[in-house]
């Protein structure tokens, strides 16, 4: 499987941590900071896999507009 570099941004909201991927808009949520990040890596594995099924563009065609 193909690796992709995307970013990461997690923030604390009240006792949560927030996880949102920018590139793909996508984002979720955890208790702790690894636990934000392991939900929004698996948010985007599953964007990606529903993407590629339904042969959406792929995310680094619109970098080379």
């Amino acid at each position: 499987m193909k690796t992709l570099p995307f970013t990461a941004i997690i923030e604390r909201d009240g006792n949560m941590f927030v996880s949102l991927c920018p590139e793909l808009d996508i984002a979720s949520q955890g208790y702790t900071i690894e636990e934000a990040r392991q939900n929004l890596r698996e948010a985007v594995e599953l964007f990606l896999e529903c993407a590629r099924k339904l042969r959406l563009p792929s995310v680094y065609d619109k970098k080379s507009m």
